[in-house]
């Protein structure tokens, strides 16, 4: 397993005490995510704890525990939430490098590289039981919400996959499938935090809105960086959703434009080859080159930081202070990335 991260490693928020108040919890939610992919057996842990193991940004549980100083701060309900939902995610991690047919994760291979598809998704199946136990320790409310979560997650995944209907508009189609897929489990991340410190039901809901907005802004920013970045900087092979025939946001864009009879020669060229064969990696890099270049990746920009903008503005409702003000600088960070 990594080190235990560091907050200000994973994200500045900008104040050095709330930063130090929420490293004990960091440190104990990373401690519980050890035990919680081990304890099978010698031959079912290497799996369970291959990706935990590859480390991550842990930016679900950073997120419950900063939206837990909004009531009473990081107890161990908070603890617990924090835990389940990067178990959560992790397990979501597994089933989509099964379905996209991913190399790598975290810079490390993928588990179906390792094991084999059918052990990858097991593996994947097993954390979202621990999970679901976890949450029940929370209550039934808590078990609703993850529920309805996982339904969202399999829905994100299920559209993806099957593609906008006949008349609906692609970008639209691709928003809902980023909300279902990111942002609801962001959304359920904060959610717990404000939720199970006592901060209230109505700043509950607050936070859940703010998350799902950002868990847009977050994956649209990734469009972008898998353009951009190479594999060793990701952790992940540049251009994989492009090579399982998945429309990110800057090739939603070429098509607008080429449904318009506005799209230029070169946003042109990289349409042609996205309807050829991507499965030499020099054919898959030749399109990654081609619309990293293209002004379009601007565009996907821009829209990145609008969500995170309209992420902010849902935190209007709270009051002003240091939490606040750290909420704002999670959600623009996010998209900083892009920088």
């Amino acid at each position: 397993m990594s080190t235990v991260p560091l907050v200000t490693t994973i994200l500045p928020l900008g104040d050095a005490e709330l930063e130090a108040r929420l490293q004990p919890a960091m440190t104990a939610v990373e401690e519980r995510l050890r035990a919680a992919v081990a304890g099978a057996d010698a031959l079912v842990d290497a799996p369970t704890a291959h990706l935990a193991a590859a480390g991550g940004k842990r930016l679900r549980p950073l997120l419950t525990l900063l939206a837990a100083q909004l009531g009473e701060g990081a107890g161990d309900d908070v603890l617990t939430a924090g835990v389940a939902v990067e178990l959560t995610h992790l397990a979501t991690l597994y089933h989509d490098d099964v379905m996209d047919s991913a190399p790598m994760r975290r810079g490390a291979p993928a588990a179906h590289e390792v094991w084999g598809n059918s052990v990858a998704i097991l593996t994947g199946d097993l954390l979202f039981a621990r999970a679901s136990q976890m949450v029940a320790s929370l209550g039934p409310d808590a078990v609703l919400v993850h529920a309805e979560t996982f339904e969202r997650l399999c829905l994100g995944q299920l559209h993806e996959t099957l593609g906008p209907a006949d008349g609906q508009d692609a970008r639209a189609h691709y928003i809902q499938v980023l909300a279902d897929k990111t942002g609801s489990l962001i959304a359920t991340s904060a959610r717990y935090g404000a939720t199970f410190s006592g901060a209230g039901a109505e700043v509950a809901e607050v936070m859940a809105r703010y998350g799902e907005k950002v868990g847009v802004a977050f994956q649209l920013a990734d469009d972008v960086i898998d353009l951009s970045a190479d594999a060793a900087t990701t952790g992940k092979t540049p251009g994989t959703d492009l090579r399982e025939g998945v429309d990110t946001m800057p090739v939603l864009l070429l098509r607008e434009r080429a449904a318009a009879g506005t799209l230029d020669e070169a946003g042109t060229a990289v349409l042609t080859r996205l309807g050829t064969d991507l499965g030499s990696d020099e054919d898959l890099r030749a399109v990654v080159a081609g619309l990293r270049d293209h002004e379009v990746v601007a565009e996907a920009k821009a829209l990145a930081t609008a969500w995170a903008h309209d992420a902010v503005a849902e935190l209007a409702p709270l009051p002003a202070g240091p939490v606040k003000d750290a909420l704002g600088a999670f959600a623009s960070l996010l998209v900083d990335r892009l920088a």
